[in-house]
């Protein structure tokens, strides 16, 4: 299925690692920081294009995944009128990237591989505050108090294994994912942001020809 190449559809699982350096330094902070930064959960696109020339033993890869960092809302109640409002915050982590794995991408049922990617990457943090309508929740009134954007540049090193089931595959493994020049908040009540990721994952693969068929 990957020889003539594929569309794989992902989700995943993303876990901090924190910073070494930093967890000698300050053993308390990153201790609180790891306490308080929970795991995300996100999903993607990826695109796996076989080399024939290597015999099928590699490909190149380009993927989007986005990953939620958190998403909360904290209600509030003036003692006065009794107005009920809600802040809305959105932590959000998309990741645009281009690589190539090694491994056979033929006609083999068990097929490991190992890939690294080079990737640009974007962190936004927005906060909403929100009136809502109890009794319908399309008029709710929504005003932005803030959004904060920033994109830096990092790399991942992948291990992996695909089934192949001829007309689709199943596709799981491990990232290790690090970024640089990274802001640690994007701002009052944004997680922490961390360099270094672990992120687990599983997916579907579909190869090119039954997708024009489908869109056919």
């Amino acid at each position: 299925m990957k020889g003539e190449g594929c569309f794989a559809f992902f989700c995943f699982w993303k876990h901090n690692l924190g910073d070494k350096r930093e967890q000698k330094s300050f053993p308390l902070a990153v201790h609180y920081a790891k306490e308080f930064s929970r795991p995300g959960w996100g999903g993607g696109l990826q695109r796996v294009a076989p080399v024939t020339q290597w015999n099928n033993m590699g490909a190149g890869i380009a993927g989007l995944e986005v990953v939620n960092l958190m998403s909360e809302t904290r209600t509030f109640r003036d003692p006065r009128s009794l107005l009920r409002t809600g802040q809305q915050t959105s932590q959000n982590y998309f990741r645009l990237y281009i690589g190539a794995e090694i491994g056979p991408h033929g006609d083999g049922f068990l097929r490991p591989y190992a890939g690294v990617n080079v990737a640009g990457i974007l962190y936004n943090v927005s906060t909403d505050l929100v009136v809502p309508d109890d009794f319908d929740s399309d008029t709710d009134v929504h005003q932005s108090l803030s959004s904060k954007t920033r994109v830096v540049f990092g790399y991942d090193s992948t291990l992996g294994l695909d089934l192949n089931f001829s007309s689709f595959g199943i596709d799981g493994g491990v990232k290790y994912l690090k970024s640089f020049s990274l802001p640690q908040q994007l701002g009052e009540g944004s997680v922490t942001i961390h360099p270094q990721y672990f992120q687990a994952y599983v997916g579907a693969g579909l190869p090119f020809a039954l997708l024009e068929g489908l869109g056919g």
